[in-house]
């Protein structure tokens, strides 16, 4: 693998200052955590990581920086800290990021604030990160980039370096295309491309991923096929992993001695009472005002608790610059002084709240001590505190509390799965844990452990950087199968030997780019010219050979000296001659489909019927894609049973399903076309299924080059209907010039 490059907004530590000595102090979140935890495992696979780098920037002054530096040659990685200009990193991170991506991602939209002077902030600042990074990077680096602030960064990365592996993984959700879509036009789709330029994408749920993917396919037009994506020429993998916690560290605290010692006293503290504890980020999303109302309702339905029952809540500062962060933390604590005004007594606080950065060691004891957690966010990425609580619980003793809005639910679902904004939910649910028989705490709190110990950080560390390593590979095998320089080249020399040349060319998706309407798709001026000049050549043969009908084509291109094929082989012209059927039918059998297809298109906005002499055709690319996918499978699963034991057949197209006449399509003609012209040389080209019956028929006898990814019968693939236009342009260049352009 080689070197292995983490990349974050910040680094993992900040450096902290105590009566004059500077020291590096371990930043919190489930990031730093989750990987600090891989690489002090042990678990690294050395024989393939030569060396780890963390990049991010740095939050102390450079100054500091030369006096820890030192200090740091003892952590687990090298450190690269970036200093950047403070104003323009404020609107980057407070701004954008924290303004505007981190409430929209969560669903609360109404506190996003879209100012463009943020999102010019987000684009400095991942340049400047990709500059920094551009000239560190070496042949064989694996390059990791972590969260929202960077979303921009792969494809600024993949711009200078074509080949780099690059994963990226979003530790926050990432929202349904609903809430996606309010974001600005140029903004939402900056976001995707750039978090596209990576190799393989990760998220935290099954959710995410379905998310990010619908996302992708309706605002860059991007198709899927499952968890892979083809996107301009390479295959973009995007996956679910729940990331991990270091289930062994917070377990096997439970017998460490200062631990137990900090337990023991806390239990002593609260002796007779049962203990409810939960820790959180100071941050809206945390349900942190709901639970204190679940809380209090709990005092008020449950009376017979009061006094024999302590929350303690501790919550860790965060971004205390935001104004919505600090109105936050004062309408909490005044939401705290309300329950312990109305219902704590002379012995007995109901609500013990601190705000501070808690020790590993006085964490886990409160972890252990705990007879239930209440983590109750209003939308997680995951939540790793919940991981943490049930990791720490050694003996199995203690109910988890967990909001099925966050992540961590899907995995956790033994724990009591609560509606955080219901309080008698919560109230319920805290009731419930309070009176939970014993075995049942350990029959729920074991298969969750086992669940936790089977995908802990190491495994979730060795499964994304497996996917990643597995991407490239299939990459590379697809790669094989591109029309590179190359292959062009060889293409090239073929074609200038040739005497005799056939070139067999599909229309729409090959020489055309795909339109609205397909009356819309009309040859340019360009094309014209491009397809006069290669008819012009004595040893070249031109067949346009398309599912367009007769008229269409000979409207378009009537005028040049080519052949044309329409409706796939049903009618055809040689050159300047008549138009020709291969077959001739009446069109009665057209009443029985149109109405099946008509009533489609009332189901599937978007949607249009198109006829032609010999077939009909409901078209569904203006369609939402889901809806209009989904509505072409039981059209045609219709349309099957309709026609079966006919002369008729369905064909299922790019984005249309048709109906035709059996027996002719573009291969039965391809094949004939070239069996009569016996060419010494022939390229053939196409973008659809339809196209995929020339390919076969073909396979021995010529170049055949499919325009997209996906499976396909042809020897070589094109990303781009561009570059048909390029390629073909080649064709007349003298073989001298090696001319590829676009390659």
């Amino acid at each position: 693998m080689g070197r292995l490059i983490i990349i974050s907004n910040r680094l993992p530590f900040s450096i902290a200052k105590d009566e004059g000595r500077t020291t590096l102090r371990q930043s919190s979140g489930g990031l730093v955590s989750a990987i600090k935890g891989y690489f002090e495992s042990g678990a690294v696979r050395e024989e393939e990581i030569t060396e780890k780098i963390w990049v991010g920037v740095a939050d102390f002054p450079e100054e500091d920086w030369s006096v820890v530096k030192k200090e740091s040659s003892n952590l687990d990685f090298s450190v690269v800290p970036l200093f950047v200009d403070n104003n323009i990193y404020k609107d980057y991170y407070n701004g954008f990021s924290n303004s505007v991506i981190w409430p929209l991602f969560h669903y609360f939209p109404s506190l996003a604030q879209y100012q463009g002077n943020y999102f010019e902030a987000y684009i400095n600042i991942n340049k400047f990160f990709a500059n920094q990074l551009i000239p560190l990077l070496q042949p064989g680096d694996t390059i990791w980039i972590h969260d929202y602030q960077l979303m921009l960064l792969p494809e600024m990365l993949r711009a200078e370096q074509p080949d780099a592996a690059i994963g990226f993984f979003l530790h926050i959700p990432f929202p349904s295309y609903e809430i996606f879509r309010l974001l600005p036009v140029e903004w939402k789709a900056a976001l995707l491309r750039g978090v596209m330029g990576s190799d393989l994408i990760g998220f935290h749920t099954h959710d995410y991923v379905q998310h990010f993917i619908q996302s992708v396919k309706m605002i860059l037009g991007a198709d899927n096929y499952f968890h892979t994506i083809q996107y301009q020429d390479r295959l973009v993998r995007i996956d679910l992993f729940p990331i991990g916690i270091d289930y062994k560290k917070f377990n096997k605290a439970a017998y460490d001695p200062e631990v137990l010692d900090y337990r023991n006293r806390i239990k002593k503290n609260f002796d007779g009472k049962k203990i409810i504890f939960s820790v959180d980020r100071l941050d809206y999303t945390k349900g942190l005002m709901d639970r204190l109302n679940g809380f209090e309702h709990f005092l008020e339905q449950y009376p017979e608790w009061q006094g024999k029952v302590v929350f303690i809540l501790n919550m860790v500062p965060s971004r205390d610059e935001i104004q919505a962060y600090t109105e936050r933390k004062r309408m909490i604590e005044e939401k705290i002084g309300t329950i312990n005004g109305k219902f704590s007594s002379i012995s007995w606080q109901p609500v013990i709240y601190r705000y501070n950065h808690l020790p590993f060691t006085e964490l886990s004891a409160l972890y252990q001590a705990a007879d239930a957690a209440l983590i109750t966010p209003l939308r997680d990425g995951m939540n790793l505190v919940a991981k943490e609580y049930v990791a720490s619980a050694a003996t199995q003793k203690g109910v988890l509390i967990l909001s099925e809005l966050a992540g961590a639910a899907s995995e956790l679902n033994e724990a009591l799965l609560v509606n955080p904004t219901d309080i008698s939910d919560v109230a319920s649910a805290i009731n419930k844990a309070l009176t939970m028989p014993l075995p049942e705490q350990r029959h729920r709190m074991a298969l969750m452990q086992q669940r936790l110990s089977d995908y802990d950080v190491v495994k979730w560390v060795n499964d994304f950087l497996d996917q990643l390593a597995n991407i490239k590979k299939e990459q590379n095998m697809q790669r094989t199968r591109i029309l590179d320089d190359k292959v062009m080249e060889m293409l090239h020399q073929h074609y200038q030997q040739g005497q005799n040349r056939c070139l067999l060319l599909d229309y729409d998706g090959t020489l055309v780019p795909f339109a609205r309407l397909p009356e819309e798709a009309v040859p340019d001026a360009d094309l014209k010219k491009l397809l006069r000049l290669l008819a012009g050549d004595p040893k070249n043969n031109v067949v346009i050979i398309s599912g367009r009908e007769a008229a269409t084509l000979d409207k378009w291109l009537g005028d040049l000296p080519i052949s044309l094929v329409a409706e796939h082989g049903a009618a055809y012209r040689w050159k300047n001659d008549q138009w020709q059927q291969a077959v001739a039918v009446s069109d009665q059998w057209k009443n029985e489909i149109r109405p099946i297809m008509q009533m489609f298109v009332t189901r599937c906005v978007g949607s249009f019927i198109e006829e032609k002499t010999n077939t009909i055709a409901w078209h569904y690319r203006n369609t939402h894609p889901d809806l209009g996918f989904n509505r072409s499978r039981e059209l045609i699963n219709n349309l099957s049973q309709l026609l079966q034991n006919t002369m008729f057949q369905v064909l299922d197209g790019n984005k249309v399903v048709e109906v035709r006449m059996a027996g002719f399509d573009k291969g039965v003609m391809a094949q004939r076309i070239v069996n009569e012209q016996n060419p010494d040389f022939v390229i053939c080209m196409g973008d659809d299924t339809t196209d995929e019956d020339m390919f076969k028929a073909l396979k021995d006898r010529a170049f055949n080059i499919k325009v997209s990814g996906g499976a396909t019968a042809a020897q070589y693939s094109v990303f781009s209907q561009r570059r048909v236009l390029q390629l073909l342009n080649n064709l007349l260049l003298p073989l001298t010039e090696k001319h590829y352009a676009g390659s």
